[in-house]
């Protein structure tokens, strides 16, 4: 290569200087994507439940996606973390419907730490070929170690759970909430990258093909997968069928003051069984094969308390079915929240005990500190309620039912072992009238949604003061009763045995995305250490 030299007698020529940035501009620079990070979230929220509106979550991950993409990983966990509290805010409000403001937003605090960790991890990312597929698994990691810590996780919120009425529905069947939600954040940051594609495209009049593949592929497979998993759902009987009888008796009225009208509670949901019998006798109303009660429905002991006992007994003899009863037991010492299989002529036979107990509603860590804060907190938990140790499945009147009492639905593990210990049909008793008429029973009921194409099989879900439910196999949602009524659901329902992917492979999709995101992190890594490297040496 040659160097031209300038004459002394020409004048040096000088490179034209930049303009300086006013201070608006330079604000605008940080205020814009921290706008657009939180405006995403929220979008995403809009995208949930009790909305249809699943499609949002494309353009709320194409939108976060580009206020992240070039940006500082410092600037990453801002960004992040707006991006949670615009979705998590809204989403979570229920949560403090009867507790207050405090801990919703306590809980909102700290839920929003993963998600800017995750918006860190994006920035880093970013940085790589075919960037949207790593950001993609970055997110999902998130979402495995917020269903895991802390005090056992809190997998609310995972993308999966806002799908139940979206073309990736079926995704469900292949890999689970995991693959499920991948395919949903893979296709929204595709969006993204095509558009920046294309305005890049314009701009520079070149069109680097790989990337530009990419981006069509993040978008495209996505969807093809979808439609060929289709095939993996099914509501056709395989175990023949069941006739099942879903019970909503109501609470006298909404509120954490219902407990202590627990015997009213255990009456309205006798009574509303009496009254299928009647109609059961009246012909119009077909037989059920068992009975299905929600979580609470005697939080009266009926192991300690003849009268609550009784009460059951009488209204398991007066539908002659086999009953599934939420109670409260007290044994050892020890409080559990139990379903109770109650045979009509042989008492109770049978029990299961929620295993994955809900941190700050049905136990209390950190007690000592939170009654120094606030002693009013402690007197609302007043005994831990422990945990059970063992997959519930009762076998009623020849079916075998596993039980997922209320929160464990929104964990995968405690779902996939029913089935994999023979449920053929999923009941997810609950309890949402602490709740009041928020959004919560909505949120859950999209999660049953998802479980049955999860695993395909019919899920009821017995709720003490609404929305009950009966779910199809592939997600549909057959009958349903109104918030706060007293009323029953009468199906026969398909079942089945066989198992989807998703159940046999449980926790494998999860892990192996995970490593992606662990492996793309430390590629992005390597990188950001060379570059810094290579501009020490210039």
């Amino acid at each position: 290569m040659t160097a031209t030299a300038t004459s002394v007698d020409e004048p040096e020529q000088l490179e034209p200087q930049a303009a300086p940035v006013s201070r608006g501009a330079r604000l605008a620079r940080r205020l814009v994507p921290a706008a657009a990070a939180a405006l995403s979230g929220v979008l995403l929220y809009v995208s949930f439940p009790p909305r249809t509106l699943w499609w949002l979550a494309l353009p709320a991950f194409a939108v976060f996606g580009w206020s992240l993409r070039g940006r500082t990983w410092k600037a990453g966990l801002g960004l992040g973390y707006l991006f949670g509290l615009g979705f998590l805010l809204p989403l979570l409000v229920w949560t403090g419907v009867e507790v207050g403001s405090g801990p919703w937003l306590a809980l909102v605090a700290v839920e929003a730490v993963y998600v800017a960790l995750v918006g860190a991890g994006i920035t880093l990312v970013s940085r790589l070929p075919a960037w949207p597929v790593w950001a993609a698994a970055v997110w999902i990691a998130g979402e495995a170690a917020r269903a895991r810590a802390p005090f056992g996780g809190f997998p609310w919120g995972k993308i999966a759970f806002g799908q139940a009425d979206g073309v990736f529905l079926p995704l469900a069947a292949v890999g689970g909430t995991p693959v499920l939600g991948f395919a949903v954040v893979l296709c929204g940051f595709g969006l993204y990258e095509i558009v920046r594609q294309v305005v890049d495209g314009r701009s520079t009049r070149a069109v680097h093909r790989g990337a530009a593949a990419a981006a069509l592929l993040s978008v495209a497979l996505p969807v093809v997968g979808a439609l060929a998993a289709r095939t993996l759902v099914s509501d056709k009987a395989e175990n023949g069928t069941a006739t099942v009888a879903v019970i909503q008796g109501n609470v006298p009225r909404a509120g954490l003051d219902f407990n202590s009208q627990r015997r009213a509670v255990l009456d309205y949901h006798a009574r509303e069984t009496e009254r299928l019998a009647a109609k059961v006798k009246a012909g119009r109303i077909a037989q059920p094969d068992f009975v299905l009660w929600p979580e609470n429905s005697s939080d009266i002991d009926p192991f300690t308390n003849p009268d609550a006992a009784a009460v059951i007994e009488g209204a398991a003899r007066a539908i002659g079915a086999p009953l599934s009863v939420g109670g409260v037991v007290e044994r050892d010492g020890k409080l559990y929240n139990e379903q109770i299989l109650w045979d009509p002529d042989k008492g109770a036979v049978d029990t299961y005990d929620k295993r994955q107990v809900q941190p700050f509603g049905e136990y209390l860590p950190l007690r000592s500190l939170l009654g120094a804060i606030n002693k009013n907190w402690t007197t609302m938990v007043r005994q831990d309620f422990s945990r059970g140790t063992k997959a519930g499945v009762f076998t009623m009147a020849g079916t075998k039912v596993g039980l997922a009492t209320c929160y464990e639905a929104a964990f995968d593990w405690a779902v996939r072992d029913t089935v994999t210990d023979g449920a053929q049909l999923i009941s997810v008793p609950s309890n949402n009238a602490t709740f009041d008429r928020s959004e919560m029973t909505y949120q859950q009921l999209a999660m049953s949604r998802i479980r049955a194409v999860e695993h395909s099989r019919t899920v009821t879900v017995p709720v003490t003061s609404g929305v009950s439910a009966v779910i199809m196999p592939d997600g549909k949602i057959t009958q349903k009763t109104g918030m706060f009524v007293a009323d029953s659901l009468v199906q026969k329902v398909p079942l089945r045995s066989s198992e989807t992917p998703a159940t046999r492979l449980g926790v494998l999709p999860e892990m192996l995305l995970v490593l992606v995101a662990v492996g793309g992190l430390g590629w992005a890594g390597t990188v950001v250490v060379r570059a810094r490297r290579g501009s020490v040496g210039q």
